[in-house]
């Protein structure tokens, strides 16, 4: 999508600080992180938002689930982590191609909202 802010940054028009990629997947630091570690992992390709999973596209979805214990280990988050995903306006999906947060690196709250 020509107009995607992290199809840009997949595309290395847009700078980012890399934590790991393969030909999945890219997940690099948040710019405003909320947690000392704060990681995003998005999808090459775009795949707009949870609600958009479907039978073709869920693979690299699984994939995703497959590298979150591989960056967590790398970033070193051995006392756990969060996993986040937003879907849409009502849950402030603020860019729409779809991406998980990895939180961690201290206790979390159990608000989640």
């Amino acid at each position: 999508m020509p107009d995607c802010l992290f199809c840009k940054i997949i595309a290395g028009q847009i700078p980012s600080a890399k934590v790991y990629e393969d030909e999945f997947v890219y997940a690099f630091r948040d710019i405003n992180p909320q947690a000392k570690t704060h990681v995003l992992i998005v999808p090459k390709a775009h795949i707009a938002s949870c609600a958009d999973i479907n039978g073709e596209n869920s693979s690299v979805v699984a994939h995703i689930f497959e590298v979150i214990p591989k960056i967590a280990e790398c970033e070193g988050l051995k006392n756990g982590f969060r996993v986040i995903t937003n879907c849409g306006p009502d849950a402030c999906q603020s860019v729409k191609h779809l991406h998980f947060h990895i939180l961690g690196g201290e206790q979390m709250s159990e608000r989640m909202a």
